[in-house]
């Protein structure tokens, strides 16, 4: 792989973009990354929003040990658990794919994600709670642990947040994953210390800003960002379907683009020698991007054929980064 540090062990920081059961696919790439043995790098941070948030903290959480292998399995446990292979999860995921895509054939009244008991976020808490022993984060995080970054926003005030697992007042809970996934068509808001929070597809998709911020020794050299949503369509979208889901990777796109934006202009800054801080540092971005051309309702999907060919997919994908 050419890369300007490869004389040394290089510091990688691994970003998720949100996607439903497209993060599937982010699954994969992490995994393949968690593989790799003959290229030297130390993974030192996570980010992740939504179904990627999911997937950063499975793999966090395992190399909170220094256990790859551990992060494998979680990845792998996570999917297998959250596939519908039941008769009955499969009747019922068939019909929450007709009930998404049904709009575009005829006109449904909205109703409202309060308008239904909340079993399917009680669900999912369950499924985190399964794999991550949350209430022993505290012990097992260290000053020298990877950092782990949930994207978040503030319903009432408009504001990001960010859930930060610091060594001394670390934020990552159930909740927190939760409120990260908390789409509101979907899921009903999180309430967490009297704040009201929804997905983290409504501010950074996913957070990699606080990658890059602190000493100058404690930035990545790289970020691989695992990308999601596709950044170009080939055919100019016309029917109210094709419309919505370009709608839906451009919207989930857009905090993204704006800091690979930043970060690329700090590097331009750099080495146009105008910040001469030495607390500024160079970071490579890296894109690992699923290019398949799936429909916003398929974000829903949870036919365990479907997400173990994306998971394969996505360590396809990665595998090039070695090649």
């Amino acid at each position: 792989m050419d890369t300007e540090t490869s004389h040394k062990t290089r510091r990688i920081a691994i970003a998720c973009q949100g996607g439903g059961s497209h993060t599937a696919f982010t699954a994969g790439v992490l995994k393949r990354i968690l593989k790799e043995e003959k290229n030297k790098f130390d993974i030192v941070a996570f980010s992740g929003t939504s179904g990627g948030a999911i997937c950063a903290l499975l793999a966090w959480y395992g190399l909170l040990a220094n256990d790859k292998k551990k992060s494998i399995r979680l990845l792998d446990s996570f999917w297998q658990d959250n596939s519908a292979r039941s008769y009955w999860e499969r009747i019922m995921n068939e019909w929450i794919l007709w009930s998404a895509r049904m709009p575009e054939l005829m006109a449904i009244p909205a109703m409202s994600t309060y308008s239904y008991p909340p079993w399917a976020q009680d669900y999912l808490k369950t499924l985190l709670e399964k794999h991550v022993e949350f209430d022993k984060l505290g012990t097992l995080i260290k000053k020298s642990s990877p950092k782990l970054f949930i994207g978040g926003v503030d319903v009432s005030s408009g504001e990001f947040k960010v859930f930060k697992s610091d060594a001394r007042n670390h934020e990552i809970s159930a909740g927190a994953i939760l409120a990260s996934a908390a789409i509101p068509t979907l899921f009903r808001a999180v309430h967490i210390d009297n704040k009201i929070y929804w997905d983290g597809l409504f501010s950074q998709n996913p957070p990699l800003k606080d990658f890059i911020k602190g000493h100058y020794e404690d930035k990545p050299d790289e970020i691989w960002i695992i990308q999601i949503n596709p950044r170009k369509r080939e055919e100019e979208p016309k029917s109210i379907k094709e419309i919505e889901d370009r709608r839906n990777e451009l919207a989930g796109n857009l905090s993204l683009n704006q800091e690979i934006d930043f970060i690329e202009t700090v590097n331009t800054w750099i080495e146009m020698k105008i910040l001469h801080d030495k607390s500024f540092k160079k970071v490579k971005i890296v894109k690992i991007e699923m290019e398949r051309d799936l429909d916003m309702a398929s974000k829903l999907d949870r036919n365990e054929d479907f997400i173990k060919d994306l998971m394969d997919y996505g360590e396809e994908r990665a595998g090039r980064l070695f090649e």
